[in-house]
C-alpha cells in the first residue's frame, strides 16, 4: 500500500477573504482560499489549488503582468514570492505591517506595498534567479495621515496613486521629478476606495466609500500658461506617447471636472475596479448589489443584485468581457459575463462547517453536507459544485450514495431522511419516524433497497424500504446515543450499529431470529467502519482506541491506542499543554482503503493517521497534518508567551481591528468592562483545525477529508517518485528502448513496468503494434496484469487513441477473466479506475453522437427543402 498521497486541491471552498485577480490572458481567476490559493480555469472549467501555504489567512495577493510570478500575503505582512506557473514557493518575506494593498507596476520591474499610513516600492525579485536577499527597498513614501487603502500605477509606470482612510488620494512619482510635490486629491467626505488613471493619463477618477465619484483634470486657468513652455514637439512614436503620459501626470494641476454620486441610499460602497481601455468602472456595494458605469460620462451599464452580503472584492478581465465578484461572509465567488448577461462561474461553499461526505461508487463525484442544511455535490475532476440541493431545514449528520451511484440518502437533525435522484436532481422520497426525533447517522444496504438511520433522542434504529418509502422495522436496545451505522458490504444482511452506551451491535436485519451479537468496548463509541470483504468490523472509542472485531467468530481481533498519534494543538484559551490535554484524543471518523489493508483515521485535531492494519498489525504509516494556518485554533504545539498581555489573556483572543463599516465599529461594550481584556461578553467564534470526516475513494487514489478550510483531497503523486517494481544493474531506460527497437514487445513493456516509470511505459505501449495485443496479453504474467489494466483505464483518460485502449482492455479481460473475477475483492480499485474511465468515454462519445444525428437530421431536412423547391421551379419553367 503506497502512503505517498500529496494535498491535491480544496473543493468546498471557493474565496474566504482577499482579493480576486485575473490572469493576464483573462482565462483563468485566482482567489484565495483561507491561507492557499486557488486557480480556476474558467476555458476548461476546471480548479487547482496550490500545495503552499501562508502563515496565517491570506489578505492580498498580486500577479506579475507576465503572470509568472505570483505574491501572496497573510494578514501580519508575511509575504511568499511564488513561481505560478509551477506553484513552488521561492522567497519568503516579512513587511512587518499588515498589507492592504499590493500591485506590480505594468512593467514587471517593481511591486508596490501598503505599508500603514506609507508606501514602499520594492524591486521585483528575479524568478529564475536564486538569491539569499532578493527583495530590495526602491523608497518609501510618507504624506497619508491614516492607512492606505488602495495602489494603481500609471500605464508607463512612471507615477502612483494611493488612496487612503484619511479621505484624500495622493499622486506619487517612482523616482524624483525636478519641481514635482506630491499632488494631493482631497475634498470626499469618507475613506477613498479607490484612485484610477483614464488611458491616456488626461483623466484621474476617485471613488469614496459614501458613494461619491470625482473626475479629476488639468485645471482650465494654467492651460494658456503651460503651452508656452510646451513647445518641444514630442515624438508620434509609442515612447513618445509614453513619455508624454508620464510628463502630462506629473507635471498637471489636478482639480475636480466633476462629482457624480451613486445614489444607492443606505449602502456604501466596499469594492471597485476600472478598465482603462473601455472606461468602465465597476463598484461592489455593501448590500450585493454591483454596478458598471461608463466613464467619464457616468453612464449605468448595468446594475444586478448578485448576493445577500456585500462584495469584498472585484475584478475585471484583461479584455472588459469578465467580471469576478468575492463575496467574503458566504464564501460566494462569481464571475459574469455584462454583455450576454450570463454566469460564466457561479460557486459556493458551505455556509458554516462540512460535516460530512461521501464518495460515489465510481469515484467521479463527492457529496458533502453541512451546518447550513445544505446538500452539495462536486465533481472531483473539475473541483466544481454542479448540484446543491437545499431542502433539509436543520444540519446534515450524514450522507450516503447507493451501490450503483445514481441515488443520494442524506440524513439530518430536521428528524427526515431524504433520498435524491442524481439525473434529475429531485428529491424522490423522505423518510421519517412515527415520533419526531434527530438522525445522527445513516448507512445503506449494498443492494440499494433499505436505508437505516440512527437517532440521538430514542436511542433507535429505524429501517425503511427505498421503494416504497414505508418504515420497516424499529430496532431497540441501545441505551444512548447511536453514533455510527454500518452495513456489511458482503450482502450478509448484516448490520453494525455503535452507540454512547459503550457498545456495538451487529443486527441480522432480515433473518428470522433477529438475533443481536452486542460487543462491549471500554468507551463511547464515535465511528464504525466494515472492511470491504465485510468479515471485521473496526471501532473508535472515545478513549482514542481503534479496536477490531472479528464478525464470524465474535473476538476482538487487534486493537490499535491512538491517542498519541492524534493528539496535537494547543487552543489560544487551554490552560494545560498540548500533551497533556484530553481533549480532541479520539478519532470520529474512519475508512478502510478499497484493499482493506488500511485504516484511515481523522478527529478533532490537524492530524489525519493512516494504519496499516493487516494480519493483526497497527503500524501508523503515515500522519497528514490537514493545515499549518495559524489563523484556526489548534494548529500550534506551544503558544507564544510573548503575546500574553499583563490580564493574562492571548492578544490574538482581542478582537480590537476596526469594522470596515458603522455597524462593525458600533462599542455595545460596558464601561470599565474591556480591561486588558477585551469585551468579555462579545461571542466569538475561531475556528478551529479539525476533521470531520474521512473517506477514501473506492478508486484507491485519493482521500477525501471534510475540514474546516474545505473539503482537501489528497492523491497519489507519481510524478517525482522513483518507484521501481524490480530493479536490477542492466535495467535502464536505453536498455529498455533497445529492446523496443528490436521489436521484442513483451519483453520491452515487462521492463518498462519493472522500471515503473510513466512516460517510459507510455512509449513501449503506444509503439505495440494493434495485431501484437492479444498474443502478449496472453503471454503477460499474472504479476503485471492489474498493472497493465490501471495503467490502460488512466491512458484511456487522456489519450486520443480511443480503438487501441479499448481493444486492449477488451483482451486483457478475455485473457485473465478467471484470474480477475476470482481475486475481485484485491484488484476492486483497478475495475473502478477502468469503470470511471470507460464510463467518461461512453458520455463523451454519446454526446458526440447525439451532436452527429441532429447536424445529419438538420442537412436531411434541408436538402428536402432544396429538393422541394426544385421540383417547384421544374414545372413552371
Amino acid at each position: 500500500m503506497k502512503a505517498n498521497y500529496k494535498f491535491s486541491n480544496i473543493c468546498g471552498t471557493v474565496y474566504r477573504q482577499g482579493n480576486v485577480l485575473f490572469t493576464p490572458d483573462g482565462n483563468s481567476l485566482y482567489s484565495p482560499v483561507g491561507n492557499r490559493v486557488s486557480v480556476f480555469d474558467l476555458v476548461n472549467n476546471k480548479s487547482l489549488t496550490f500545495a503552499f501555504e501562508n502563515r496565517k489567512n491570506i489578505s492580498s495577493i498580486a500577479l506579475s503582468p507576465d503572470g509568472n510570478v505570483l505574491v501572496s500575503v497573510d494578514e501580519d505582512g508575511r509575504a511568499l514570492l511564488v513561481n505560478a506557473r509551477r506553484g513552488v514557493v521561492l522567497h519568503h518575506f516579512n513587511f512587518h505591517k499588515p498589507v492592504k494593498d499590493i500591485q506590480f507596476s505594468p512593467d514587471g520591474q517593481y511591486i508596490a506595498v501598503t505599508h500603514g499610513a506609507h508606501v514602499q516600492v520594492w524591486r521585483t525579485p528575479n524568478h529564475l534567479v536564486r538569491e539569499f536577499a532578493p527583495f530590495n527597498l526602491h523608497r518609501t513614501y510618507t504624506g497619508h495621515h491614516d492607512d492606505v487603502l488602495s495602489i494603481q500605477w500609471s500605464p508607463d509606470s512612471k507615477c502612483f496613486i494611493t488612496t487612503s482612510r484619511d479621505m484624500t488620494a495622493r499622486l506619487f512619482t517612482l523616482n524624483p521629478v525636478d519641481g514635482f510635490r506630491p499632488k494631493t486629491f482631497a475634498g470626499h467626505r469618507d475613506a477613498v476606495v479607490g484612485a484610477y488613471f483614464s488611458l491616456d493619463g488626461t483623466s484621474i477618477y476617485t471613488v469614496s466609500k459614501d458613494g461619491a465619484v470625482f473626475t479629476w483634470k488639468a485645471k482650465a486657468t494654467e492651460d494658456s500658461e503651460d503651452s508656452e513652455h510646451d513647445e518641444a514637439p514630442i515624438a508620434s512614436t509609442s515612447k513618445g506617447i509614453e513619455r508624454d503620459i508620464s510628463h502630462r501626470i506629473a507635471n498637471t494641476r489636478w482639480g475636480v471636472h466633476k462629482r457624480n454620486y451613486f445614489n444607492q441610499p443606505g449602502t456604501k460602497i466596499v469594492s471597485c475596479t476600472f478598465h482603462a481601455p473601455s472606461n468602465l468602472l465597476v463598484v461592489g456595494f455593501s448590500s450585493g448589489v454591483f454596478g458598471l458605469w461608463e466613464m467619464p460620462a457616468f453612464s449605468n451599464i448595468h446594475t444586478l443584485s448578485i448576493s445577500q452580503e456585500k462584495i469584498s472584492s472585484v475584478a475585471i478581465s484583461p479584455s472588459g468581457e469578465w467580471l469576478a465578484f468575492g463575496a467574503r461572509k458566504l464564501g460566494q465567488l462569481l464571475v459574469w459575463e455584462w454583455q450576454s448577461e450570463s454566469y460564466i462561474l457561479k460557486q459556493q461553499g458551505h455556509y458554516f462547517d462540512m460535516n460530512t461526505l461521501a464518495y460515489a461508487p465510481d469515484g467521479q463525484t463527492i457529496a458533502t453536507g453541512g451546518d447550513d442544511g445544505k446538500v452539495k455535490v462536486w465533481s472531483t475532476y473539475s473541483g466544481f459544485c454542479f448540484v446543491t440541493f437545499a431542502e433539509h431545514t436543520a444540519p446534515i449528520s450524514a450522507v450516503a450514495f447507493a451501490k450503483q451511484g445514481s441515488v443520494l440518502f442524506t440524513a439530518s437533525l430536521d428528524g427526515t431522511v431524504r433520498a435524491y435522484d442524481l439525473i434529475r436532481y429531485r428529491n424522490f422520497r423522505t423518510f421519517t419516524s412515527p415520533s419526531p426525533v434527530q438522525f445522527s447517522c445513516l448507512a445503506v444496504d449494498p443492494s440499494g433497497e433499505v436505508v437505516a438511520a440512527g437517532s440521538t433522542d430514542s436511542f433507535e434504529v429505524f429501517l425503511w424500504s427505498v421503494q416504497t418509502g414505508k418504515l420497516l422495522d424499529v430496532m431497540a436496545g441501545h441505551t444512548g446515543p447511536v453514533s455510527s451505522l454500518a452495513f456489511s458490504p458482503s450482502g450478509a444482511n448484516q448490520l453494525a450499529s455503535g452507540s454512547w452506551d459503550n457498545t456495538v451491535r451487529v443486527w441480522n436485519v432480515f433473518g428470522r431470529s433477529g438475533a443481536v451479537e452486542p460487543f462491549s468496548l471500554t468507551s463511547d463509541v464515535l465511528a464504525i467502519a466494515f472492511r470491504p470483504d465485510g468479515k471485521e468490523v473496526a471501532v473508535s472509542t472515545l478513549d482514542g482506541q481503534i479496536t477490531f472485531f472479528d464478525i464470524q467468530e465474535s473476538k476482538q481481533t487487534n486493537v490499535i491506542d491512538g491517542r498519541k498519534d492524534v493528539s496535537g494543538g494547543r487552543k489560544l484559551d487551554d490552560r494545560v499543554s498540548a500533551a497533556n490535554n484530553s481533549s480532541g484524543k479520539s478519532y470520529n471518523s474512519l475508512a478502510y482503503t478499497a484493499d482493506g489493508r488500511c485504516v484511515l483515521a481523522g478527529g478533532n485535531s490537524k492530524y489525519v493517521v493512516l494504519y496499516d492494519v493487516r494480519e493483526g498489525e497497527g503500524i501508523m504509516v503515515k500522519k497528514f497534518q490537514i493545515s499549518e494556518n495559524l489563523s484556526l485554533d489548534g494548529t500550534q504545539e506551544f503558544l507564544d508567551s510573548r503575546k500574553i498581555n499583563d490580564a493574562g489573556i492571548n492578544v490574538d483572543l482581542i478582537d480590537d481591528r476596526d469594522g470596515s463599516d458603522l455597524e462593525d465599529r458600533m462599542d455595545t461594550s460596558l464601561p470599565g468592562a474591556s480591561r486588558g481584556a477585551g469585551d468579555m461578553s462579545i461571542r466569538r467564534f475561531r475556528q478551529e483545525a479539525r476533521t470531520k470526516c474521512v473517506r477514501f475513494s473506492p478508486t484507491g487514489r485519493a482521500w477525501a477529508a471534510a475540514s474546516t478550510e474545505g473539503l482537501l483531497i489528497y492523491s497519489l503523486d507519481e510524478t517525482v517518485t522513483f518507484d521501481p517494481f524490480d530493479l536490477t544493474m542492466d535495467l535502464t531506460p536505453q536498455s529498455v528502448l533497445e529492446v523496443l527497437e528490436s521489436r521484442e514487445y513483451l519483453k520491452a513493456l515487462i521492463m518498462a513496468f519493472r522500471l515503473n516509470e510513466k512516460p517510459l511505459i507510455q512509449r513501449v505501449y503506444e509503439k505495440i503494434p494493434r495485431g501484437d495485443i492479444r498474443l502478449i496479453a496472453r503471454q503477460l504474467p499474472v504479476i503485471y496484469v492489474p498493472l497493465l489494466m490501471r495503467f490502460v483505464a488512466e491512458h484511456l483518460d487522456k489519450s486520443p487513441h480511443l480503438e487501441f485502449d479499448l481493444v486492449w482492455i477488451n483482451t486483457l479481460l478475455m485473457a485473465h477473466g478467471r484470474l480477475l473475477r476470482d481475486r475481485s475483492g484485491e484488484f476492486a480499485s483497478v475495475f473502478r479506475v477502468l469503470q470511471k474511465g470507460l464510463g467518461d468515454f461512453e458520455l463523451s462519445i454519446a454526446k458526440l453522437c447525439e451532436e452527429n444525428i441532429s447536424s445529419l437530421s438538420y442537412l436531411i431536412d434541408q436538402s428536402k427543402v432544396h429538393q422541394e423547391k426544385d421540383g417547384e421551379t421544374l414545372p413552371s419553367s
